[in-house]
């Protein structure tokens, strides 16, 4: 039997900069519910489920690397996360490991509120461009990806979408926005490709995200020197766990009531 008191965690790697503990604890106290959330460090996406079941959680966020890993460990999948193969949330119910992935509608939450989009531009090809991907398709919109090799881009390309490699590039096309989805410039002061595409991009986009949030990434610093109007991935990170928060306590609680306690963690 597990206690009435709930554990709740991020799993990623790394992990040691998320605010996730603070937005949900934030919520957790605010709304008078008997849990806590931390972060834990895993280091291999393979080992979730047992690290899951170890550590007696009843729900878990996963960021980089392993939300692909964590579609696999789920006993079962709802929602978007099917299509895109990519689980940010785990929820414990009647002992089974439920997935679900908030980052599709956090994201097109927090996007729609900069502006006109119908072109959109993918750098990366992991779990959170899968979603955002998928979040923009289902709007009808125009979705092209970019990445480094074409390893990653079979997903992509079986799907329909538009791909390229660093080495396919085809510069002077315009998008309405432009979003980085790797790791560049989460630890090290790197652009997520080469200057010469970078660069080409911000010329010919409307907007500019970059999912990493609260830091001036190398991305985003390059977007506003090129005066394009761009925002980090704040907003992105509250919305999806807000929807996040609604799958750990079956929609006990509205949006709105959870999202006026998470933003205290953004302050």
């Amino acid at each position: 039997m597990r206690k009435s008191h709930k554990l709740f965690a991020i799993f990623g790697d790394p992990v040691s900069h998320s605010i996730s503990p603070l937005m949900h604890n934030y919520a957790m106290r605010g709304l008078g519910i008997d849990a806590c959330y931390t972060r834990y460090r895993l280091e291999e996406g393979t080992k979730l489920a047992e690290t899951f079941h170890q550590l007696r959680l009843s729900g878990v966020n996963v960021t980089v690397p392993h939300k692909e890993a964590a579609y696999h460990a789920c006993d079962r999948v709802e929602g978007i996360a099917n299509e895109i193969e990519a689980v940010n949330t785990i929820v414990l119910q009647e002992d089974k490991l439920v997935g679900y992935n908030t980052d599709a509608p956090g994201f097109l939450k927090s996007v729609l509120q900069m502006g006109h989009i119908s072109s959109v531009c993918i750098l990366g090809a992991g779990g959170t461009a899968k979603a955002i991907a998928s979040a923009f398709k289902a709007r009808k919109n125009s979705v092209t990806i970019i990445n480094r090799s074409p390893n990653r881009l079979e997903w992509f390309e079986k799907r329909g979408y538009r791909c390229m490699t660093w080495e396919t590039f085809k510069a002077g096309e315009h998008y309405d926005l432009l979003v980085n989805t790797t790791s560049a410039g989460l630890q090290e002061a790197m652009l997520p490709a080469p200057e010469t595409i970078i660069f080409n991009l911000l010329r010919h986009t409307s907007y500019a995200i970059d999912v990493i949030y609260n830091k001036t990434t190398p991305f985003l610093q390059a977007a506003k020197e090129a005066g394009i109007p761009c925002k980090d991935g704040s907003e992105m990170l509250l919305y999806q766990g807000v929807i996040a928060f609604t799958h750990f306590f079956a929609h006990r609680y509205t949006e709105e009531e959870i999202e006026v306690f998470m933003k205290r963690a953004f302050v």
